[in-house]
């Protein structure tokens, strides 16, 4: 297993619910959901073992089935947990509850279902994929290209934006959705996600490295990808402050958009600092997330130098003081922030060197032996990208002690030491 056989956290398959607990307004009718059934015959995507002279080995239907947590999605909602959640919200059944479907399964309005579409198999082919309506019959087609099944409603699931942009949208949340505090109240799981880490994680029912899947779709780097995750993320969390700050009304934010760990830790386990708070901020505070800020900081001192990194240092911490005042100022810190995201986007599209790949690692975790990124969730994010960047770099095994103590210090965030973290970095920064 990789970095998520420690630190994975919440219900199986598509982690997030939405947060509405009203009826979805029926948007106009689209390409139709044919449903997982449509892909898994066995002349299509049903085979039960691999062929070896296609594009395609077409098994991908029993890979999904067999080992895709996407698959069980729907099945959490029936499981004991999630029936305790269920009731926890006053809801009978997950069969009508917006909030679980959203995120648990293809939750489409019936005008876009086809014949074979069924809610209960979770998170199936087109949630990912995109209806299959326009492009199911030519995309098996030998003339077939994938720019063609592109212009026909197929989703660039192979290019890291819009890899990172599809996942988000359960794993973060989006304006629609979103895994609210009462969500979590209610016993929901916290969310966590790295993309270069879920997507190694994922079952693959693709070869990667196959030279025609290359040639059709191209290499997926993943240092770009870890990068454009963590670019996507911080672009992702400045969309949920400005979508879900205060809308739950009263004098209240909405907490979830806060760092968990500043308020759920035992009393005995102090864990406040000022290098990584900053100035302004008093212990007992909340506080916004800041993870994938932090690491950006780390990404951006290695790329772009210290000057930069300050900068988005000094608008890190504007945006923790506006997520203490009112959403007037909380607008102004994120419209910097996504500025700041959107003049970086070509880090996106470049190529990462195995030089800049160490000094990636060695900015991340010089940053963790430093106390500079010891909060829980920006630990988490340090550890996966230590764990990311030491796969690109083929040195994994060789560096296997030290990875294995820095996951040690995460996998449980009920006894995080900040303190113990930060020195295992300082230890584990002599090798990487």
């Amino acid at each position: 297993m990789r970095a998520l056989r420690a630190i994975r956290g919440g219900a199986p398959g598509a982690c997030l619910l939405a947060a509405s607990l009203t009826a979805a307004a029926t948007p106009p009718p689209g390409p139709k959901h044919l449903g997982t059934a449509s892909c898994a015959t066995g002349v299509c995507h049903g085979r039960s073992a691999p062929v070896a002279d296609r594009d395609v080995a077409l098994n991908e239907y029993a890979i999904w089935l067999q080992k895709d947590r996407h698959s069980q999605a729907y099945r959490a909602l029936e499981s004991a947990e999630g029936r305790r959640i269920l009731a926890n919200l006053g809801l009978p059944s997950a069969k009508q509850a917006k909030i679980c479907l959203d995120c648990h399964a293809d939750n489409i309005a019936t005008a876009q279902q086809g014949a074979k579409f069924k809610l209960v198999d979770g998170v199936g082919c087109e949630a990912c994929h995109g209806a299959a309506e326009k492009w199911i019959e030519s995309h098996s087609h030998k003339e077939a290209t994938h720019a063609a099944n592109l212009a026909r409603g197929l989703y660039p699931s192979e290019t890291p934006t819009g890899r990172a942009e599809l996942c988000l949208g359960c794993h973060a949340g989006t304006a629609e959705r979103f895994a609210t505090h009462e969500l979590m109240g209610a016993g929901h799981p916290r969310l966590s996600f790295e993309l270069e880490a879920f997507t190694t994680d994922q079952p693959p029912h693709f070869r990667r490295d196959d030279p025609s899947y290359r040639r059709r779709k191209g290499r997926i780097d993943g240092v770009n990808l870890w990068v454009t995750g963590q670019l996507r993320s911080v672009s992702r969390q400045m969309t949920l402050l400005q979508s879900w700050w205060g809308r739950a009304g009263g004098a209240l934010p909405e907490f979830a958009l806060y760092d968990c760990h500043s308020c759920h830790h035992p009393m005995s386990n102090a864990r406040w600092s000022r290098e990584r708070v900053g100035a302004g901020i008093a212990p007992g505070t909340l506080r916004l997330q800041t993870g994938n800020l932090v690491v950006l900081r780390a990404i951006t001192e290695t790329l772009d130098g210290p000057k930069e990194s300050d900068a988005l240092g000094q608008a890190t911490q504007a945006l923790v003081l506006a997520g203490q005042r009112d959403a007037a100022s909380l607008r102004i810190a994120t419209e910097r922030i996504s500025a700041w995201v959107k003049a970086h986007d070509e880090w996106t599209r470049r190529s990462y060197s195995a030089e800049d790949t160490v000094r990636l690692r060695k900015s991340l975790v010089r940053y963790a032996a430093a106390n500079r990124a010891s909060d829980f969730a920006a630990a988490e994010q340090i550890v996966l990208g230590l764990d990311s960047l030491s796969y690109s770099l083929n040195d994994h095994d060789a560096r296997r002690r030290v990875l294995d103590a820095l996951f040690d210090t995460v996998k449980n965030a009920t006894g995080f030491d900040p303190t113990r973290f930060a020195s295992v970095a300082k230890t584990a920064s002599a090798e990487l």
